[in-house]
C-alpha cells in the first residue's frame, strides 16, 4: 500500500466520530470475554454491592441512561455541526467537531458502560462479582460526563472558541512546515522560470482532487537515487485536475518511477489543515466576512477572528518562508517544492475583510491596530507588504465619504475594535 492511501486512512480515522464507539465496543467485548471465561472476579468493590434483583435493576437503569446520553451526545453534536456550518462555515465540521477527542471519549465511555451493563445483565446469575460493581460505577462516571458535555458543547459553540482552536491548529502547521525562525536577512525565493524547461512530465492520473499532503522525504530520496530534479508542480491546497502536470522532472529522468512519485501525493475532496500553512486563515477569514454579511452584522466575531489572524501572521512573519528549492545533505538540488510567501498571508488575511468590512468602524480600527502591533515586532523584510495594506485601508475609508468625526474614529487604532483605544 503506498503513501498517499495510509495517509487517507489515518485522515479518515482521526476525522470521523465513529470510530471511539466502535472502538469501545472491541474494549468491552475483550474485557467481558475475558472475566467472563477466565471466571475473574475481584469480589464487589466496597459501595457496589447488590444481590440479583438489585444487580440487575442497576443495570436497567444504566442501559437506560447511557441510551439517553448516546442520543443526547449525537444530536448535540448535529446542532453543533448545523449552527457551524449556518453561522460560521462548513469548513470547520471536520476541523472542530468531527475530531474533537473530548466528545469521542465520552462517546466511547456512554458505548463501553451500556454494552458493559447489557453483558451483567443478561448473565446476572454467573457473572463475576466484579463487573457488576465496575458497571455501577462507570454509571456513576457517565452522570458526571453528561453533565460535563453539556457544559463543554456550550463553550465550543461560542464562536471565541472556535476562532482559537482553529488559530491554535494554524500555529502549529505553520511551525512544522516552517521551523526556522528569522535571525537576520531573510534569503530571497527563487522565481519559477529560472529553473528551465522540464525534461518529462508525469501527470495526475486516477481522480481529480485536492492535494492535502505529500511525503516530502520519500520523494527527495527517490531524486537523490536516480540523481535527478523533482518539481511539484501545485501547491498543497490546489485542485488537480485528472491529465493535469503533477512533477515535472529534470536530469536523469527515466531512473525514477512516476508511480511511486504518485503515491507520494495525499488527494482529497477538499482542503485539511495538516499541511496546508494557509488553510486555517482561511476558515478564520471565511468566518470573519460571513460576520459581516448585512444578514447576520456581527463585527464582534469578525474582531475576535482578526485577534487569531494576528497570532498567525505574527507567527508565520517571524520565520523563514521556506526557500522552494530544497537540497539533500550534500547540497545538491534535488526538489522544488512551493509554499506560500509573505504577501500570500497578507493578502489572505487583510483584502477580503477590507473589502467587506471596512465600512464598520470597529473592523476598520481593529485591522490598523493589527497593521501596527505587526508593523512594530516583524522584521525589515515583511513592512513593507503591511505598509500597502495600510495605504489601501486608508484609500478604501477615504472612498466612504464619512464625516470628519467618524473618519478620525475610523482611523484610531483599537486592538478591541471600539473601546480599547487610548488618547494622548
Amino acid at each position: 500500500m503506498s503513501w498517499n492511501h495510509w495517509y487517507a486512512i489515518k485522515s479518515y480515522v482521526l476525522s470521523t466520530i465513529w470510530i471511539a464507539p466502535l472502538t469501545a465496543l472491541i474494549a468491552e467485548q475483550a474485557t467481558f470475554r475475558i472475566f467472563y471465561a477466565w471466571h475473574i472476579d475481584f469480589g464487589w468493590i466496597p459501595g457496589f454491592a447488590f444481590d440479583p434483583a438489585g444487580l440487575i435493576a442497576a443495570m436497567d437503569y444504566i442501559i437506560a441512561f447511557t441510551t439517553a446520553c448516546t442520543v443526547f451526545t449525537f444530536g448535540s453534536v448535529l446542532v453543533a455541526i448545523q449552527f457551524a456550518g449556518g453561522q460560521l462555515t462548513p469548513r470547520i465540521i471536520a476541523t472542530t467537531f468531527l475530531s474533537d477527542k473530548t466528545i469521542r471519549w465520552i462517546v466511547a465511555l456512554f458505548t463501553y458502560t451500556l454494552l458493559l451493563a447489557v453483558g451483567v445483565k443478561t448473565r446476572a446469575d454467573d457473572m463475576p462479582r466484579f463487573l457488576g460493581s465496575v458497571a455501577g460505577i462507570l454509571g456513576l462516571i457517565c452522570v458526571v460526563a453528561v453533565l460535563f458535555l453539556i457544559d463543554y458543547i456550550a463553550r465550543l459553540l461560542r464562536p471565541v472558541t472556535i476562532v482559537w482552536r482553529i488559530g491554535e491548529g494554524g500555529l502549529r502547521v505553520i511551525k512544522q512546515i516552517y521551523p526556522t525562525r528569522i535571525t537576520g536577512p531573510e534569503a530571497p525565493r527563487h522565481d519559477r522560470q529560472k529553473f528551465g524547461p522540464p525534461d518529462r512530465t508525469i501527470l495526475h492520473r486516477g481522480v481529480s482532487g485536492i492535494v492535502i499532503a505529500i511525503n516530502l522525504e520519500s520523494i527527495i530520496a527517490a531524486a537523490r537515487k536516480a540523481n535527478c530534479v523533482v518539481e511539484f508542480a501545485p501547491r498543497v491546497g490546489d485542485f488537480v485536475a485528472v491529465e493535469e502536470p503533477l512533477f515535472l522532472l529534470r536530469g536523469n529522468v527515466a531512473a525514477i518511477d512516476e508511480r511511486y512519485l504518485r503515491g507520494q501525493v495525499a488527494f482529497g475532496r477538499e482542503r485539511t489543515i495538516e499541511q496546508d500553512s494557509t488553510f486555517a486563515l482561511r476558515i478564520i477569514v471565511d468566518i470573519a466576512i460571513k460576520a459581516l454579511s448585512r444578514a447576520i452584522n456581527d463585527p464582534t466575531t469578525a474582531v475576535l477572528a482578526i485577534d487569531q489572524l494576528q497570532r498567525l501572521l505574527q507567527t508565520a512573519g517571524s520565520r523563514h518562508l521556506r526557500d522552494e528549492v530544497i537540497r539533500d545533505q550534500d547540497g545538491e538540488l534535488r526538489m522544488i517544492f512551493r509554499t506560500p510567501n509573505w504577501e500570500d498571508f497578507v493578502h489572505l488575511s487583510f483584502s477580503e475583510i477590507r473589502l467587506y468590512g471596512v465600512e464598520n468602524p470597529q473592523v476598520a480600527r481593529r485591522l490598523r491596530a493589527m497593521i501596527e502591533t505587526l508593523l512594530q515586532r516583524l522584521p525589515e523584510s515583511r513592512q513593507p507588504a503591511l505598509r500597502r495594506e495600510l495605504a489601501q485601508l486608508d484609500i478604501a475609508l477615504e472612498k466612504l465619504r464619512l464625516t470628519p468625526e467618524d473618519l478620525a474614529l475610523a482611523r484610531t487604532p483599537d486592538s478591541q475594535g471600539l473601546g480599547g483605544a487610548t488618547s494622548d
